[in-house]
């Protein structure tokens, strides 16, 4: 991806300059940009551990109802369905990591749920990435504009930076279509190593963040 001694596209976004919005600033520039989208946005996801309340499965999971969990994904299709028909599909670089986290288990339904509904993922494992460490979570909408997702401690959306520097933006933009390129389908990772899984040990611990999202406004996020 980069030449011997070259430093790889990823490692510019810590240090470009950068519009620093809140969750508000970003949900909604994020809307307003997919919404004007006419090429499919890019997205390359690396942490292993998200929090996500505004999901009803990921709380059933994080329950403890792991059947419920699993049908509420499934009740995702037709709502997804609908959403792709009026908005440019997302393609996504999912970094995976061994053994499988609880959350990476939920989400992979979710993915696969999200593939057939016409927004492609492919898998990329850990190993694959690690001469690109540490990498940035980002949505990419052009080769001159993307989002760097900003979280707390807990996985935890806390807003983004809005970068439009071209010269940090395309070499990104080209990374992560070449990650694509090389990973495997979701669907097939997903029918190999997620679907004979047990269900998922959420801990107290892993409860414990709940209280800080508890908002749950129900809005559906790509």
């Amino acid at each position: 991806m980069t030449e011997h001694g070259t430093p790889h596209p990823f490692a510019a976004v810590a240090t470009t300059g950068g519009l620093d919005l809140d969750v508000p600033e970003y949900q909604a520039g994020f809307d307003r940009d997919h919404a004007l989208c006419a090429e499919p946005m890019w997205k390359l996801e690396r942490a292993q551990v998200f929090y996500e309340p505004d999901v009803a499965s990921w709380r059933a999971m994080m329950d403890g109802d792991w059947p419920g969990s699993l049908d509420l994904v499934t009740r995702m299709a037709e709502p997804l369905a609908d959403f792709f028909r009026s908005r440019v599909p997302v393609w996504r670089v999912r970094v995976v990591e061994f053994p499988i986290t609880p959350y990476l288990q939920w989400e992979m339904h979710v993915l696969a749920q999200r593939a057939r509904a016409g927004s492609p993922c492919r898998v990329v494992s850990a190993a694959r990435v690690a001469a690109l460490e540490p990498l940035p979570e980002l949505v990419i909408f052009s080769a001159s504009l993307m989002y760097e997702v900003l979280y707390d401690r807990y996985g935890g959306g806390r807003g983004g930076r809005r970068i439009t520097d071209p010269l940090v933006v395309g070499p990104c933009l080209r990374a992560v279509r070449e990650l694509f390129a090389e990973g495997e389908d979701v669907l097939d990772f997903h029918e190999r190593e997620i679907v004979p899984l047990p269900p998922p040990v959420v801990t107290d611990e892993m409860r414990a963040a709940l209280p800080a999202y508890a908002h749950r406004t129900e809005e559906f996020r790509v």
